[in-house]
């Protein structure tokens, strides 16, 4: 799949554009009423900002409803949304037991798209290699140490591996992306899952950090021997080899956004909340995550308005059927079938006190 050189700019000044909104008085939840009264608020997940940014633009040239979404990270979203500051949170994973114990009133998760992490390396030629789950785990323990290590040579027989130190980069920040590489690792290999485990943040064992998705691939391109993990779209956009993956039906598997959606073939659990990683798919990449919009079940809360909630699950009805078809440009895998019946049979079960807003 070719993607246009004009979505790279696209995506920078996206992220500018979040990293900017991130500190203005909506954070703390104090909106001005001719702002948003005619409006929709949301904040969280950084990772589908360029797809909800473009979808709820053209949303308001539709239907004349601004939707303001600030950036600000899952974290920030799943917080803002159980301080009622917000109309829907965003996370790149599900919340958690704890996370929902802990909120007000029941909230439900409806999945917008999906996103793979990718595995890239800066070798000479750039070559796609091939790896096995516990290979990777390895290299990311800081087991495997060189690049003609014969656990990386029996799988890249056709590649001249050089004799060079293997350098890790990771992410320093908290992020979703680091939340889903390893929950992946936790689940293929025991040593990961036993320390350092799965989180937004870690203690890892090895490697250099950088800020960002844009860190991360801008240290892997200058680093020569690195390896690093970044979202598709990175990888597309800057041109960076992703290595093919051995999934759990035991196929070397490309990441693309094809076997991004395939990871979701599966049997998906009524409330969504689920991990895609290490994917049963036989033809699914098994790196790869939903990322979703947070609302809550009854939306009537707060003064909130039956108008208000009504135009809130109208924008996320809207986002799951027409805005499915801005995914793929933009590097993002849209829902499959199966996906977006659970979504609907969420929406409907959202209400406004005893009526059902859908």
């Amino acid at each position: 799949m070719k993607f246009k050189k004009s979505i790279l700019p696209l995506l920078i000044t996206a992220f500018a554009l979040a990293s900017c909104g991130g500190n203005n008085s909506q954070k703390e939840g104090n909106q001005d009423s001719d702002e948003n009264s005619n409006g929709i608020l949301g904040a969280g997940a950084t990772f589908p900002y360029p797809f909800y940014s473009k979808v709820f633009d053209i949303y308001n040239k539709e239907k004349g409803i601004k939707v303001n979404y600030q950036s600000i990270g899952s974290g920030g979203g799943i917080k803002q949304l159980q301080n009622k500051t917000v109309d829907f949170g965003a996370s790149d994973a599900p919340m958690s037991d704890e996370e929902l114990s802990k909120s007000p009133a029941p909230i439900v998760h409806i999945p917008t798209c999906l996103g793979a992490v990718i595995i890239t390396c800066n070798l000479p030629g750039d070559p796609v290699l091939k790896f096995t789950p516990e290979v990777l785990a390895n290299i990311f323990l800081g087991k495997v140490k060189k690049w003609n290590d014969p656990n990386i040579a029996s799988l890249n027989p056709n590649v001249k591996l050089p004799d060079l130190a293997i350098s890790i980069i990771h992410r320093s920040d908290g992020s979703g992306t680091t939340y889903i590489f390893s929950d992946y690792l936790s689940k293929v290999s025991a040593e990961w899952n036993a320390k350092p485990g799965k989180g937004k943040s870690l203690n890892w064992p090895a490697g250099l950090g950088a800020k960002g998705n844009e860190g991360v691939s801008g240290l892997i391109k200058q680093t020569p021997g690195s390896i690093g993990y970044v979202e598709l779209v990175y990888a597309l956009q800057n041109k960076m080899p992703a290595a093919q993956l051995k999934n759990k039906a035991g196929n070397f598997v490309a990441a693309t956004l094809q076997s991004s959606s395939a990871a979701a073939n599966i049997d998906l659990p009524a409330d969504m909340r689920v991990s895609l990683t290490n994917t049963a798919a036989a033809d699914g990449y098994p790196i790869c995550s939903f990322t979703y919009l947070l609302l809550y079940k009854d939306q009537k809360y707060n003064n909130r308005t039956e108008a208000s909630a009504k135009a809130t699950v109208d924008l996320v009805n809207y986002v799951i059927h027409d805005g499915q078809k801005y995914a793929e440009l933009l590097g993002y895998a849209p829902l499959p079938d199966a996906a977006v019946k659970k979504a609907e049979a969420i929406l409907k079960s959202v209400t406004y006190g005893d009526k059902t807003l859908q």
